[in-house]
């Protein structure tokens, strides 16, 4: 009798854990889906936070620039940015030094543009604003007849 005991014990013992696993599966799922769904919030939280902060740079940048450029801006005048350039000069495919050259200026003050760190005179300016207006065949043909004079 002692073999049917234990039979029987083994028997209640598999149906119990069957019956446990059945009614826990659901919350098991739900946990599941809910480890989910917080892993993606954390995600959209992060992307969210590196949106916020490059809109706070921007802002920075933006105040940085003082009231002149948003004065410029409302004239229709050309805007002075360090990025806007540095992208004219990539625009144009040149060094530093071709583009001083063609404003008038040391490869040292356009370092000096690009980084922010000072703004172009008048008549460097006006050089800068006719730049914005050619392409890189006229930017080299102007490199090409400053080299012959």
């Amino acid at each position: 009798m002692s073999a049917l005991a234990e039979a029987l014990k083994a028997e209640i013992t598999r149906l119990a854990r069957k019956e446990v696993k059945a009614q826990t599966e659901a919350t098991r799922n739900a946990v599941k889906q809910y480890r989910h769904d917080i892993a993606k919030l954390k995600r959209t939280i992060a992307n969210q936070q590196k949106q916020i902060d490059f809109m706070k740079g921007r802002e920075r940048k933006r105040i940085a620039e003082g009231p002149e450029a948003a004065d410029d801006a409302m004239n229709g005048q050309v805007r002075w940015s360090a990025r806007s350039v540095r992208s004219q000069r990539k625009r144009l495919g040149l060094s530093a030094e071709d583009f001083g050259r063609l404003i008038g200026v040391s490869p040292q003050t356009v370092y000096n543009w690009e980084q922010g760190v000072s703004r172009a005179r008048e008549a460097q300016f006006a050089a800068f604003r006719e730049l914005r207006d050619i392409g890189r065949r006229e930017a080299n043909r102007r490199l090409e007849a400053l080299d012959e004079e």
